[in-house]
């Protein structure tokens, strides 16, 4: 403890100043048994019925009959009975004290035997002296009397107990405040000082943001290294980057790097139905973070909050709450305040939507991207997700990293888990390559049908439809590589060709013309072959049709329409900048180009009938064929892909280096 705490005294902006006692806290217990005390006063003191009432013994009761004072006797099987006074006796009984009593005071006796009792009125009646009427009661259970009359309040209480937990998160009523705790922040701390942090071993591949990222960390650990040239430490980063790309692992790292404490929130806690509440939320949060700066503050989906705000009226106006609470966080950034220490960041992959004053420099000073694993981060990633899995000998890691383009690295981990759920499942004691192939086939295809019931000519037509695909793009240099073709059913799919697909930075006129012909190779087949078309090739027709409407309106790739690309604009009212007449020239183009793609295909079909018929009886028998029983039909393929070149070119440098080291250990 240091000597200022010792002291009784805190560090402020001003100097030491003496500490503060905290404040007590208010507890709304004490409000609700005044509540009930009150309550039950009222009850007993008989100002709800508006009578009062005296006990007296046998002999004082006789005497106010006889004296006619009884106005009615109400006789109890609890050998109790009650008498009435008469009006214009009430003073008589009761003393000056009678007229508050109510309009209806009585007299409590107890007697003895009711058959007397009953004698003895009688005879008073039958004298004159008592001239009141007899009534016969059962006495009542005066504890649940009073829990009936205040069993809608008591439930009112509940209800609203209830609702103010629900509103405060869940937690008790008294211990976090209640309604007073439903601006508080939502943030989870997560100290510096807990075990099993994340760093940035723990993030495979995304080299480039790690990079990034590195930056703030350097900040956290040293800012006087930048403050004293003059620098100022940025206020905060974006993460942009597509679902599952590891942007909340990135920023997780950043503060295991960092060794300082990490808020993690998400953008909808700020949301909430009382008005207010967010900005609320949003100031506590940065007091919070001031209070343990250095840190960082997360927040992950940033666009449920930080979206543009309209230009018009709307039906919340000026005072809608969203907007209060982005007004809020912006002010919070860049502010008249100091914010020294704190550095946020956030993560979206709806960066398009936010509010430009949210992006500007001075709050987001930097918007860190983070894309798609490529082929070589890819590697890396399954690296990571491998660690746990059993694996044998037959595994891949460079064919998988190869198979998987576009998959982000929540996809490889669920590829991961599948390959170990599919060997568990065929209770073996390791996971193999099939056991990975059945799992990609299963997450890009679905599940295989193989109780779909077909005829012999169904299946012949598939199998012609799938080798069709198959042979075409065994022959065309810039199709992707075959792995697999298949005729068993496998999702909405009636059958499959699977490629190795290339990742290209850049692609030409020539690249895209043969994957729109290798695509076109099912229907091509088809009518070839069978003599008439299905709707098998629906699926290829959809994508053969918009790759081929991108590349005349959008890629400039036309003849007729040359360098010219139809952008859809937003800012303006019309849906489309060209004319009627553009239009038809676009679409004559589109079918010209499809056209031509199709006659190539069943051009090239022809020229190799022989072996595409091969193919296909291969597939009749075997149902699922490689891209090895292709090899024997067909030949060695004679272009290498772009892919192996990338690896190829990876391998060389480390087989130099490895040839260098031999010689050295030689010498």
């Amino acid at each position: 403890m240091s000597e200022d705490k010792k002291n009784g005294y805190q560090k402020t902006e001003n100097g030491r100043e003496p500490k503060m006692p905290p404040m007590p806290k208010f507890r709304l217990n004490w409000l609700y048994i005044i509540i009930i005390a009150a309550l039950a006063m009222l009850w007993f003191n008989g100002g709800g019925e508006g009578k009062g009432k005296q006990v007296v013994y046998d002999p004082q009761f006789k005497e106010y009959i006889a004296k006619g004072y009884a106005n009615k006797v109400v006789i109890y099987d609890d050998h109790t009975l009650e008498m009435f006074v008469k009006p214009s006796y009430i003073k008589e009984v009761f003393g000056p004290e009678g007229l508050k009593m109510g309009p209806f005071p009585y007299v409590t006796v107890r007697y003895g035997s009711e058959e007397g009792l009953e004698q003895y009125l009688e005879k008073e009646k039958a004298e004159g002296r008592f001239d009141g009427a007899i009534e016969y009661d059962k006495r009542q259970d005066y504890f649940w009397s009073i829990v009936g009359s205040f069993a809608p309040l008591l439930l009112l209480i509940f209800f609203w107990m209830f609702i103010m937990r629900r509103m405060s998160g869940g937690g008790g009523m008294m211990g976090s405040g209640g309604v007073f705790s439903v601006g508080k922040s939502k943030a989870k701390l997560v100290d510096k000082d807990q075990p099993n942090r994340i760093t940035f071993k723990d993030v495979a591949g995304q080299k480039e943001a790690k990079q990034e990222v590195a930056e703030i960390v350097e900040f956290l650990k040293n800012p006087a290294k930048f403050t004293d040239l003059g620098g100022k430490i940025p206020k905060g980063a974006l993460l942009v980057g597509p679902p599952g790309t590891g942007k909340t692992l990135l920023a997780k790292a950043v503060a295991g790097e960092a060794d300082v404490p990490f808020f993690s929130l998400s953008g909808s806690d700020f949301v909430e139905m009382f008005v207010g509440v967010g900005a609320s939320r949003v100031r506590d949060l940065f007091r919070q973070a001031k209070e343990k700066a250095p840190c960082i503050i997360f927040i992950d989906e940033i666009d449920a909050v930080g979206r543009a705000r309209s230009h018009g009226a709307t039906m919340g106006g000026g005072n809608d709450e969203r907007e209060s609470t982005l007004n809020q966080l912006l002010t919070e950034m860049d502010g008249f305040g100091t914010n020294s220490g704190v550095i946020l960041l956030a993560a979206t992959n709806r960066a398009d939507v936010l509010d430009k004053a949210l992006l500007r420099a001075g709050r987001f000073d930097r918007q860190i991207h983070v894309d798609l694993p490529d082929l070589n981060e890819r590697k890396e990633v399954f690296a990571v997700h491998l660690r746990p899995v059993k694996l044998d000998d037959t595994v891949d890691v460079d064919l998988l990293a190869r198979q998987t383009p576009g998959f982000s690295g929540a996809d490889i981990a669920n590829v991961c888990n599948e390959a170990a759920l599919i060997a568990a499942r065929h209770d073996k004691k390791a996971v193999g390559k099939q056991d990975f192939h059945d799992a990609i086939d299963r997450i890009i295809g679905g599940l295989e049908k193989k109780t779909k019931v077909m005829t012999n000519d169904e299946k012949r037509t598939i199998a012609l439809h799938e080798a069709g695909h198959a042979t075409l793009s065994w022959f065309l240099e810039y199709a992707n590589p075959l792995i697999k073709v298949t005729i068993v059913p496998r999702g909405r799919a009636l059958g499959a060709a699977w490629y190795m697909p290339e990742e290209r930075q850049i692609t030409t006129k020539e690249q895209m013309l043969d994957e729109m012909c290798a695509t076109l190779g099912g229907r091509a087949a088809e009518e070839l072959f069978v003599g008439r078309i299905s709707t098998g090739a629906m699926n290829d027709l959809e994508r053969v049709t918009k790759q081929a409407y991108g590349m005349v309106a959008y890629a400039g790739m036309s003849d007729r329409l040359p360098n010219l690309c139809y952008y859809n604009n937003n800012e303006y009212s019309f849906q489309r900048p060209y004319s009627e007449s553009t239009a038809q020239l676009i679409d004559e183009e589109v079918k010209l180009m499809v056209n031509e793609q199709y006659a190539r295909a069943k051009q090239l079909l022809d020229e190799h009938r022989e072996g595409h018929a091969a193919l296909a009886d291969l597939l009749m028998t075997r149902e699922v064929i490689f891209a090895e029983d292709v090899e024997k039909i067909f030949g060695k393929r004679p272009w290498t892909s772009r892919s192996e070149e990338i690896m190829a070119a990876e391998e060389a440098p480390n087989e130099k280096a490895e040839r260098v080291e031999e010689t050295v250990t030689e010498l």
